[in-house]
């Protein structure tokens, strides 16, 4: 949201008011069908090998010590936004505010709080909050089946006290993770954002009715501006080996499970079903490097804020790769040998599924850059690094440079978060604004 004053008004909180056109109705339908529309156009502003322009906004993000909203954290500072995280460290654990300080140059700024707190609404106003980074939630499909009650009231209701608060703070901006879970069990791919929405699981539901709540506050608050981004299977790591992913108790995704394998934390990687009609006998899955998907998070706000207009993507490579492909690249990237231990299917599972990523390629100029093997060296670079999480984790001494993807190594974060002195915002139209992110978990997630 891009606060500014004008010949009539400097009040504080004003979004910019400009004729729009709503992406949602009370159907999700109509979008996809305006978006498909859209992706035949040329993009404005697509993705060019020119600087990343460094504006400014102060983001809150919800979910920001979690796997995904940590390392977007990262790619937030990185691109020059200020962040501020919201998290109950219900799913993850304080000490990855040490990995951040270390990785960012400065320690974000940090409230332990649960979305679903009163009090939110009051710091995204205290905090001048210009866009809100939506990861905090339950995510283990398993779980969903067994506490369908738990997921509903962390998710669905997580969602709705947030947005309740972005209405009472006049936050207009907010970037959504949701899921691939809401397409179901889609029987062909790649998938596009038109196909039927028929999730079939508690969580893969929930991600749909907050997509569908999302959508209708768009509908009745013409200026708010939503992206909904569809990914797939998130997998990797920081490249500098001080962030990634720490599951509790059993990994519920494949790559945490292999890396555990090959770091000496469980016998063998456990394989449902070898006897799907795929090249080995395995089922392929579409797996998305966290720092490709953390880099479409921000594109998602240059997005909002460029175009003053809501939209819905995939998020993926646009290609498959089946359990074994995937346990033999890491086995490359780790030297050590991955055991299988080969059982049945299990109920709900398809042979094949992967996205397509056209639209996300032309709305925001986004596109997949890490393949499988840099997706398995960074996983392993992470979990031999840290065999047993952030739990056992140690950091060399405090400095001030960012470590960052070799592909911005030239880059460096600033080494101080910048704060909006106190007092009336006066800025102009054209002055950079800032974003607010909020953690990945929030209770129970």
């Amino acid at each position: 949201m891009m606060h500014h004053t004008s010949p009539n008004s400097a009040a504080r909180h004003a979004c910019v008011a400009q004729a729009r056109t709503h992406c949602w109705r009370n159907d999700i339908a109509p979008m996809h069908r305006r978006m498909r529309r859209d992706a035949s156009a040329p993009l404005a502003g697509q993705r060019s090998s020119a600087p990343i322009r460094q504006t400014t906004m102060r983001i809150l993000v919800t979910g920001g010590t979690g796997y995904i909203g940590s390392h977007t954290c990262v790619e937030l500072a990185r691109r020059g936004h200020d962040v501020c995280i919201v998290d109950n460290l219900s799913n993850s654990s304080e000490r990855v505010l040490d990995h951040l300080q270390h990785l960012m140059g400065f320690r974000p700024e940090f409230h332990r709080m649960d979305v679903r707190a009163p009090e939110l609404a009051d710091l995204l106003i205290s905090e001048r909050i210009d866009a809100v980074l939506h990861f905090a939630a339950l995510k283990a499909v398993g779980e969903s089946v067994r506490e369908p009650l738990l997921y509903f009231n962390n998710n669905v209701t997580g969602t709705l006290a947030l947005l309740r608060a972005m209405r009472t703070a006049k936050v207009c901006n907010l970037v959504f993770s949701s899921s691939a879970t809401v397409y179901g069990d889609a029987n062909r791919s790649p998938i596009d954002e038109s196909a039927p929405l028929k999730a079939i699981n508690p969580y893969g539901r929930t991600k749909l009715m907050m997509e569908e709540m999302i959508g209708d506050l768009s509908a009745a608050w013409p200026d708010f501006n939503a992206a909904l981004l569809r990914y797939f299977n998130p997998v990797g790591a920081h490249p500098s080996g001080y962030l990634g992913e720490d599951p509790r108790g059993v990994p519920n995704n494949l790559m945490p499970y292999i890396a555990q394998v090959a770091v000496g934390r469980r016998a063998a990687l456990q394989v449902f079903g070898d006897d799907y009609p795929t090249d080995d006998g395995t089922g392929v899955r579409d797996y998305l490097h966290v720092m490709d998907l953390a880099r479409a998070h921000v594109d998602a706000i240059d997005y909002l804020q460029r175009e003053r207009k809501g939209l819905v993507v995939n998020l993926g490579t646009g290609r498959g790769y089946s359990v074994r492909e995937v346990a033999a690249a890491f086995a490359r990237a780790s030297g050590r040998r991955i055991p299988l231990s080969i059982g049945p299917r299990r109920g709900g599972d398809v042979a094949v599924y992967f996205a397509s990523t056209a639209l996300a390629n032309r709305l925001l100029g986004w596109t997949a850059e890490y393949d499988l093997d840099r997706m398995c060296r960074d996983t392993w670079r992470w979990q031999s690094m840290h065999p047993d999480g952030y739990a056992g984790s140690r950091l060399p001494r405090p400095r001030s440079a960012a470590a960052v993807p070799e592909r911005d190594s030239a880059r460096e974060l600033p080494t101080s978060p910048r704060r909006r002195p106190p007092g009336p915002d006066t800025r102009r139209r054209s002055e950079p604004v800032r974003t607010l992110a909020v953690a990945d978990g929030f209770s129970g997630a």
